[in-house]
């Protein structure tokens, strides 16, 4: 059989399987993987932020739906908890205040919208043309501050047990570089467990949550949800929280874009040709809102489940739905976030002191793997003024640039006052040399969802 005529019968370059022959019973076993393959990450960032975990899980489940509808099925993208936007959720509610959360939410709804305009131009210019604002010199340092700005918050959550949090950060480095298969598919999760069980022995579990949690509940908590500042919001808070969130959207979508050629080099199809990108776009973008308008986090495609693509060689999207259901059953049950809930401080910040390392690592690898050129003037003045603004700002004293406008107080963060000077900057200094090939498609952005590997597969 030709390759030709593999492609045309779903099986792919090089034979690989096509879910059609094998049955339900095993289509829903590689759907179980992938979920878990998702769930160490897309857990986290709640855990992280003060989010709720079932909100967490259902919107990750509906989230996908929404993408796949849009994108006509044809996409085997699974849509979990972005990492980027950590940095937001800080800078509004920095100890997971409840009643600032809505108002972080707001922001990062407002960054989901932003995503459905970057398509619709996408739509009427190409991805060119509009790319060209964005290059890897102007992401790439944003990426790199996002990481450094969350630097300080993995390091307190690690002295509350050292232990806990070595065993933690240990296991994700020896699966992620010694692991073979699932394990190396899935460094978080192993990493969490691993952590929780050492916390267990030592005495650092509170089980009184899990015992009182009850086993089936309702995942949406409307009292956290954006639509509960209808009539009482702080004006200047919700401004501040736009303003402050909006433009990590700036590097998130570049991200996304990252994400498409991942999975079509992957797969052998070019998504970012058909069904398009600016449908995946507005998936992602529109799932983002979604959540976020019902308390729950950012989305974003996941690096995880585009290795479990490379390894299974499966890549119908049925499978990835089976992985969006499963996530969406557990949604209702508090006994299962309760448990999540109950992971200790230091094993979250074991695992994220990792995580917020990569986030930098794959900012630095942006620029340097699309050969961004350091030896123009241009280039070294605008990674140096984002950088510095973003992680100055972000550790003076004020924390933030503060400024009236009328009755009302906006705060910018470091990291959109460094993102907008980028941006500006790039768009008006000469000697650009950043061109975006979307018939060729390289990988133009950077993932926070993977372990810093999916390139090299690739490649392979």
């Amino acid at each position: 059989m030709s390759e030709k005529t593999k492609q045309k019968e779903g099986l792919g370059e090089g034979g690989i399987f096509d879910a059609r022959t094998l049955g339900v019973p095993k289509m829903t076993v590689l759907g179980v993987q992938h979920m878990f393959a998702m769930f160490g990450a897309t857990i986290l960032v709640p855990i992280l932020t003060g989010l709720d975990v079932s909100t967490t899980l259902l919107f990750a489940g509906l989230g996908t739906f929404l993408f796949h509808i849009l994108t006509k099925g044809k996409v085997p993208a699974f849509l979990g908890s972005s990492f980027a936007f950590l940095g937001g959720y800080a800078a509004i509610a920095p100890a997971g205040e409840k009643d600032l959360l809505p108002y972080a939410c707001f922001g990062v709804a407002c960054a989901g919208i932003l995503y459905l305009v970057l398509a619709a131009l996408i739509k009427v210019f190409g991805t060119a043309r509009v790319m060209r604002f964005f290059p890897p010199i102007v992401t790439g340092p944003i990426i790199i501050a996002i990481g450094l700005n969350l630097s300080s918050t993995a390091i307190n959550s690690c002295s509350d047990n050292w232990l806990v949090a070595v065993v933690a950060i240990a296991l994700v480095v020896v699966c992620n570089i010694w692991g073979r298969g699932m394990i190396k598919i899935i460094p978080i999760i192993i990493g969490v467990v691993g952590s929780y069980v050492t916390a267990m022995i030592v005495g650092g579990v509170d089980y009184d949550t899990i015992k009182n949690a009850a086993w089936f509940g309702s995942p949406i908590h409307w009292k956290e949800t954006v639509f509960s500042l209808i009539g009482n919001a702080d004006a200047s808070l919700l401004i501040t929280a736009v303003v402050t969130i909006v433009p990590i959207a700036l590097a998130t979508m570049v991200e996304h874009i990252g994400d498409m050629s991942a999975i079509s080099s992957t797969v052998g199809k070019n998504y970012i040709k058909d069904p398009g990108l600016h449908r995946t776009l507005l998936g992602d973008g529109l799932a983002t809102t979604l959540a976020s308008l019902f308390g729950g986090p950012a989305n974003t495609t996941y690096g995880e489940n585009t290795g479990v693509l490379n390894l299974t060689k499966v890549y119908d999207p049925r499978v990835i739905r089976i992985a969006a259901g499963l996530a969406v059953l557990l949604s209702f049950s508090p006994k299962v976030a309760a448990v999540i809930s109950s992971m200790p401080t230091a094993t979250v910040g074991g695992v994220s002191l990792v995580l917020y390392g990569m986030i930098s690592a794959v900012g630095v690898r942006n620029v340097v793997e699309t050969r961004t050129d350091f030896s123009k003037s241009r280039n070294v003045l605008l990674a140096a003024l984002i950088l510095v603004l973003s992680i100055g700002i972000t550790y003076s004293a004020a924390g933030a640039i503060a400024f009236e406008i009328g009755s009302i107080t906006i705060k910018l963060s470091g990291l959109a006052v460094g993102a907008l000077t980028g941006i500006i900057l790039n768009a008006i200094l000469p000697e650009k040399d950043y061109r975006f090939d979307d018939d060729n498609p390289e990988h133009p952005g950077v993932d926070f969802g993977d372990s810093g590997k999916r390139l090299e597969k690739q490649k392979k």
